[in-house]
């Protein structure tokens, strides 16, 4: 197990300032997935300048918790930074992380009810 260390709170940055209040976190554990979701501009087209990464954890005690930076390169937009534990059914398909399952390998393919079902509203 590696020796993890992730941030929580708040960056926000100005043209002459960064106001940094985040506190680091640490504990033993592995990394076992990442992945980034790119937000939308104001003509409604994917767009790098704004996102939000996930990073999932296991830690040594068998926790699973997720990272999450939601992040924006625009001056005066904070960055936040969250921790969050997570269960296997968060993982899973209509589960909030998801896609951080499926990258993780923890995840499986959807049945045939599921892919009908209308999005946000499972059985």
């Amino acid at each position: 197990m590696d020796k993890i260390t992730v941030k929580i709170g708040t960056i926000t940055g100005g043209s002459n300032f960064t106001q940094d209040l985040t506190r680091e976190v640490q504990f033993e554990g592995e990394e076992l997935a990442t992945r980034t979701e790119y937000g939308m501009s104001d003509r409604g087209y994917t767009t790098d300048t704004r996102g939000v990464t996930e990073t999932l954890y296991k830690t040594a005690e068998g926790r699973l918790v997720v990272h999450i930076k939601d992040w924006s390169r625009w001056q005066g937009e904070p960055n936040v930074y969250t921790l969050q534990e997570v269960t296997e059914a968060d993982l899973q398909p209509n589960g909030r992380f998801e896609l951080l399952g499926q990258e993780a390998g923890l995840g499986r393919p959807l049945t045939l009810d599921e892919a009908l079902e209308p999005p946000g509203e499972p059985e």
